[in-house]
């Protein structure tokens, strides 16, 4: 037996009528489709609903599928701990599902209490869960659970994951349903949970026609600058869900799509239609094109600390000399050099140097892209399997110069601040830093220096490259 159905759901608590208090009207279409999904799964009557959320228990660097003979939660946090539930969850098939993962290289771990609770936290049900089998439950009961949390692996290995889910339930013959959990762009509206950007109206259009589309390889394909600026948590979800629909060809249904309160909501059902070939080689070839990319990037300075940190992960070896596409600048000129690394638009590593360190602004950038993906004491070492999902920054920084207050602009000027031996620094034109009281709020809070001292401060200016 295979999987009964494939869904698209969002997961805003404000939906729940016990939480939005009659706000959830406002997103009404989006209530009346988990209505509908919820009936059309109880005509299903699975015995298993495989569920991929994005705020479980999240591991950093593994896939965490929740291992205990029961699971349970509540929206306590939305202020009605009324509103609870707990599931069986069907071991033997989150065990199979792990091994053929472990099998294959997929980083994936049992969460259990015992390994939990290293961290003060146990297996839990999350609202990316309980939204949407809220609406389960009004119509159907009695099903187990595979409670999946996933992580920030790479889109061929969500993919893989995926796919292992799909036969894991085909080898033990289960009846199940797959619902993958997610919203969509949080940055629609300025009164938004997180501003507005016009990436996220953007994103959500592309990667709705896409799914509809039963389109894979445009879904894997769209821009990273789009979604790190999108804002969403449902991409990854979808992600795996396509995965455990490879060999299929599908379409995707859009049953109704709001963004109301500045975050896409889409409830979509998978319809499929017929077997197909595998996807996996066409997602082979995007990462080819990427690398392919980045070998020919023309900016220097982020190709160097491309090359850098990526010969250093393959290897164990810095780079022995600079590359010929090194320019002379680089190589006459000393500055302070800040490397930093995105991963899905959140930092993964940030090293730098105010005042230079080495020889010339090259080694510079050698040095600090090695710091900032291995030594970056506020990450875990950035893995090889993760470069193809890091985006790379180098900014170069002019010589520092004493400034009052009302020279600054966190636009245009970083800022160090200094009392005796302590320091802090901050970068320029950083997204949320919008005044110079918060610029120097946030160098004082990293330099350990209280407001009312009377530190020192000096501006300086940085010329960005970024990965085009």
């Amino acid at each position: 037996m295979s999987f009964q159905g494939f869904y698209l759901l969002p997961h805003p608590p404000i939906v729940v009528p016990e939480v939005g208090k009659g706000e959830e009207k406002k997103i009404s279409a989006t209530s009346a489709s988990l209505h509908a999904i919820g009936k059309e799964i109880a005509v299903r009557a699975p015995d298993t609903i495989v569920l991929i959320t994005p705020h479980g228990t999240m591991f950093q660097d593994a896939i965490a599928l929740s291992y205990e003979d029961e699971i349970e939660g509540d929206l306590k946090h939305f202020r009605v701990p009324e509103v609870t539930m707990k599931f069986k969850i069907n071991k033997t098939l989150t065990s199979k599902i792990f091994e053929m993962a472990y099998e294959e290289g997929i980083a994936s771990v049992l969460a259990t209490d015992s390994i939990l609770s290293k961290y003060n936290i146990s297996v839990s049900l999350d609202h990316g869960a309980i939204v949407p089998l809220y609406f389960v439950n009004k119509y159907f009961n009695g099903y187990k659970l595979v409670h999946i949390t996933y992580t920030e692996l790479s889109d061929i290995d969500l993919y893989k994951f995926g796919r292992f889910i799909s036969k894991a339930v085909e080898e033990l013959n289960e009846k199940a349903v797959f619902i993958a959990s997610g919203d969509l762009s949080h940055r629609l509206k300025d009164d938004g949970p997180y501003g507005f950007d016009p990436a996220g109206e953007k994103f959500d259009r592309e990667f709705l026609d896409y799914l509809q589309n039963g389109d894979v390889k445009g879904v894997f394909g769209i821009d990273k600058k789009v979604i790190d600026k999108a804002g969403e948590c449902g991409r990854r979800s979808t992600a795996i869900l396509l995965g455990a629909l490879d060999g299929k060809k599908f379409s995707g249904e859009l049953l109704s799509y709001e963004g109301t309160f500045g975050v896409g909501y889409g409830v979509m059902r998978f319809n499929v239609m017929d077997k197909d070939s595998s996807k996996l080689n066409d997602l082979e070839s995007i990462r080819r094109e990427l690398h392919k990319k980045r070998e020919i990037l023309k900016d220097p300075y982020v190709r160097l600390a491309i090359d850098s940190l990526t010969t250093y992960l393959k290897t164990g070896e810095e780079l022995a000399e600079a590359p010929d596409y090194v320019t002379e600048e680089m190589l006459s000129h000393k500055r302070g050099v800040f490397v930093s690394l995105k991963k899905n638009g959140n930092l993964r590593g940030c090293i730098g140097t105010i005042f230079p360190a080495t020889d010339n602004v090259a080694e510079e950038i050698m040095r600090n892209a090695i710091q900032a993906g291995i030594y970056d004491p506020r990450f875990n070492e950035v893995e090889e399997h993760e470069l193809d999902d890091i985006v790379f920054s180098v900014d170069v920084l002019t010589e520092p110069e004493p400034a009052k207050f009302v020279e600054l602009n966190p636009k245009e000027y970083g800022v160090i601040v200094s009392f005796g031996e302590r320091r802090g620094l901050l970068l320029p034109d950083l997204e949320g830093v919008d005044t110079v009281e918060q610029q120097l709020d946030i160098a004082l809070d990293k330099a350990g220096i209280d407001p009312y001292e009377q530190y020192n401060i000096e501006k300086f200016q940085v010329i960005r490259h970024r990965e085009d």
